[in-house]
């Protein structure tokens, strides 16, 4: 419950709470099966545990939960919105590499911003219950 110290400081620029760190993202699928085995076979990712109508993944510090719906699978929309960007080193080798097991990309790695010692490069692509999905990779100068 927030108190109103808690607001009033709020109002003074500062936040009430400070969140530094992503500890799990959630995706919401219709096809669970169909879903683990892309996450783990197609992008390597680390299978932790199944649990029901979930299964759970690790990348890096932060893990990943793919589940299907609470309610029912007709009444939810595919894509709700959420995207997982994939830190890497060489986008032009996962590119090529996620290309070739079969992922679909609308477009070939591109460059998003330069930065004064990177340059940011993303490429888009989606999970078979079309959540999009990006990789990116910071390319150092030299």
């Amino acid at each position: 419950m927030i108190n109103e110290t808690q607001i009033t400081e709020s109002h003074l620029g500062k936040p009430v709470v400070q969140l530094a760190e992503i500890g799990q993202i959630a995706l919401t699928v219709r096809d669970l099966p169909k879903a683990k085995a892309f996450y783990k076979d197609t992008l390597g990712l680390t299978f932790l545990f199944d649990a029901g109508t979930m299964v759970f993944f690790q990348c890096g510090t932060v893990r990943i939960m793919v589940g299907l719906p609470e309610g029912s699978i007709e009444d939810t929309p595919a894509n709700t919105g959420t995207i997982l960007y994939f830190k890497v080193e060489n986008i032009q080798a996962t590119y090529e590499a996620l290309k070739a097991a079969g992922v679909v990309f609308p477009d070939a790695p591109h460059l998003v911003a330069r930065m004064p010692d990177h340059e940011l490069w993303m490429a888009s692509f989606r999970d078979p219950d079309w959540n999009v999905l990006e990789l990116m990779s910071e390319v150092r100068a030299g």
